[in-house]
C-alpha cells in the first residue's frame, strides 16, 4: 500500500510540472554550455533523474536579447539566454509584477571586442557619421550598453548615447560577413568570441575597444533567466536545468580540446580545433556560474534612466540557488 501511495505521489508530481521545456540561445562560443545541454540531452537526463519521466525539450535560436525578452514575456519561452544588459532591463521592468523575471545563473565571463576596418578609427572618438557599428540589438544588447558606458566615460556625463545613431542591429554571423566583405556600410562590429578573433585574422581589421577596459576587469557576458511563475510551477524542472547546466560547464572545463571539437561539430564553424582551443584557453575567458561585475551594468542602466530600480546587490537579480557563490 505504501509503495502504491509513493508511486501515485510521484506520478502526480510529474503531471503537475510541464512536460515541455522551451529554451533559446544565440550565436557564438559563449553559448557552448547550452549547446552541450541540447546535443547531449542533459536536461532530459536530469529531469528523468528527478522522477519527471520523459520531457520534450524545444530549442530556438535568436539574434538578440530584445527578441529573447519578447518571447519570454509572451509565454512562448521558458528559459532565455542573453547578455547581462537585456536581462537586467527585463528584471527591472517586471519586478514585483505577475510576470516577474529573475536571473538563473551566469554562463561565462568573456571580453567583447569592438573591431573596425576603418584605419582612421583608433578610438571610439574617431567614429564619424560615415561609420556604421553592427551589434545584436540597438540600445538593448550588452554591446550597445557597453558602448554607451564607454561613450560617457570618454565624452562626459550625459553623452552616453553619442554613438547610438551609428549602431545597426545585425546578428553576429551577418555582421561578420558584412565587415569582412569591405563593400558593406558596416565599418565596425562590437562582437563576441569566436567572431572577434575571426575578424582580426584579416589584414586591416583592428580592435578599438575591449569591454574589460570599460568595466575595469573580467565581467559576465551572458546569463540565463526565467520567470518566477515558471520556477514556482516547475521546481523539479528548474533544479534539473541547474544540474544540466552545471554538468555542461564541467564538461567544457574538464576537457577543452573535446569542447573545441564539439563546438566545431555543432556550429559548423570554419575555424580549426587549434583556433577554438586557443579561445577556450585564453585566460580572459571562463565558463562559470559565478556572476562578475553584474552590478556595473545595473548601476549604469539606473543612472541613465533605462531601469527605474537599482538592485542592492547582485543577489537581488538572481534566484537564491546561486547566492552562495562569490559574485559581484
Amino acid at each position: 500500500m505504501l509503495a502504491a501511495i509513493v508511486l501515485l505521489g510521484t506520478l502526480f508530481t510529474a503531471q503537475a510540472e510541464t512536460t515541455e521545456v522551451r529554451l533559446a540561445q544565440q550565436y557564438g562560443i559563449s553559448y557552448l554550455p547550452l549547446m552541450q545541454i541540447e546535443q547531449n540531452r542533459l536536461l532530459e537526463k536530469h529531469a528523468a533523474a528527478r522522477g519527471l519521466g520523459e520531457i520534450k525539450v524545444t530549442w530556438s535560436k535568436f539574434a538578440g536579447g530584445n527578441v529573447m525578452n519578447d518571447a519570454l514575456l509572451s509565454g512562448s519561452l521558458d528559459f532565455a539566454a542573453a547578455g547581462v544588459a537585456p536581462a537586467t532591463t527585463l528584471w527591472a521592468k517586471t519586478r514585483g509584477t505577475p510576470s516577474e523575471v529573475k536571473l538563473v545563473t551566469a554562463m561565462n565571463s568573456m571580453p567583447m571586442y569592438l573591431n573596425t576596418r576603418n584605419p582612421n578609427v583608433r578610438s571610439i572618438k574617431d567614429f564619424t557619421d560615415k561609420d556604421k557599428i553592427a551589434l545584436p540589438a540597438v540600445k538593448v544588447s550588452i554591446q550597445s550598453v557597453t558602448l554607451q558606458m564607454a561613450a560617457e566615460k570618454l565624452f562626459g556625463e550625459g553623452n552616453h548615447n553619442k554613438l547610438d545613431a551609428l549602431t545597426v542591429t545585425l546578428s553576429h554571423p551577418d555582421a561578420l560577413v558584412a565587415l569582412l566583405s569591405g563593400s558593406s556600410e558596416i565599418s565596425a562590429h562590437f562582437t563576441t568570441p569566436p567572431y572577434q578573433y575571426q575578424e582580426l585574422e584579416k589584414p586591416g581589421i583592428h580592435t578599438v575597444l575591449n569591454s574589460y577596459e570599460v568595466l575595469g576587469g573580467p565581467a559576465t557576458l551572458n546569463v540565463i533567466y526565467t520567470t518566477t511563475r515558471f520556477r514556482e510551477a516547475n521546481p523539479k524542472i528548474y533544479q534539473a536545468f541547474l544540474a544540466a547546466f552545471e554538468e555542461a560547464i564541467a564538461l567544457i572545463n574538464r576537457d577543452k580540446r573535446a569542447a573545441a571539437e564539439f563546438y566545431l561539430k555543432y556550429s559548423k564553424d570554419k575555424d580549426t580545433v587549434k583556433d577554438i582551443l586557443a579561445i577556450l584557453n585564453d585566460p580572459q575567458i571562463e565558463f562559470t556560474q559565478t556572476p562578475k561585475n553584474i552590478t556595473r551594468y545595473a548601476d549604469f542602466l539606473f543612472k541613465i534612466g533605462t531601469i527605474k530600480y537599482r538592485p542592492a546587490s547582485w543577489k537581488e537579480l538572481f534566484f537564491p540557488e546561486i547566492h552562495h557563490l562569490s559574485g559581484s
